[in-house]
């Protein structure tokens, strides 16, 4: 599944969601394989399904860490792996500071064992964030789409893609998840005070859920 950061989505039946993404680029060629939830950074926001599943995959993710070991803590945490993407270690780390200070009911840290991973390079598609549905996630960074619009708020605008935000490109500048609808002068990499309250609920009510099902044998196999 695939949210992109610039071009149109597809949905598909719930059976097709074998891969899944939701991000700044362009849309994929069709190809013999099942087509993906795809969105793009500017154009309309029907990848709800996209961002669903890719919030869900990094959920079970943690809720399968945390059932094996519990522990007391106010904010769910979700470890991000950096490594595959170098030439953006700075706006990667610029963004869980900003996701960090914005929301108090998950925080973002890097670490091993991730729940997701940052991976870079070229990519027509532009940039985007992909899951397979189970637990198996990354943000990919294209570099010359991060050359076209601020890197931090790409950056930025994936990882909300991440904790369970959808694009909304009819948005303004002040809205982080209107991607690139602003254009390219846009640089805000601040999500706004309804993004904010939105991530904070779907992790105080969201990630309990997950746990649960975790505690359950085979749930979340």
């Amino acid at each position: 599944m695939r949210m992109s950061f610039t071009l149109s989505a597809r949905t598909t039946t719930a059976a097709a969601l074998g891969v899944a993404a939701l991000g700044l680029g362009m849309v994929a060629p069709a190809t013999a394989a099942p087509a993906p939830v795809q969105a793009g950074f500017t154009a309309d926001s029907a990848d709800s399904a996209a961002t669903r599943a890719f919030f869900q995959a990094v959920l079970k993710s943690v809720a399968e860490k945390q059932a094996v070991r519990p522990k007391a803590a106010a904010a769910v945490t979700v470890v991000y792996d950096a490594s595959g993407a170098p030439t953006f270690s700075a706006q990667i780390s610029r963004s869980a500071q900003i996701w960090n200070s914005s929301v108090s009911n998950v925080k973002l840290q890097a670490g091993s064992n991730a729940d997701f991973s940052y991976r870079e390079g070229n990519d027509s598609r532009g940039s985007y964030a992909s899951t397979d549905g189970h637990g198996n996630g990354y943000i990919f960074l294209d570099y010359a789409q991060n050359q076209q619009y601020d890197s931090t708020r790409v950056t930025a605008h994936e990882t909300g893609h991440v904790l369970g935000l959808p694009d909304h490109y009819q948005g303004p500048c002040s809205e982080l998840m209107s991607g690139g609808g602003p254009g390219t002068s846009c640089t805000n990499s601040q999500p706004d005070a309804n993004e904010r309250a939105r991530v904070d609920q779907l992790w105080a009510n969201g990630f309990a859920a997950a746990l649960d099902k975790a505690l359950e044998k085979g749930a979340l196999r």
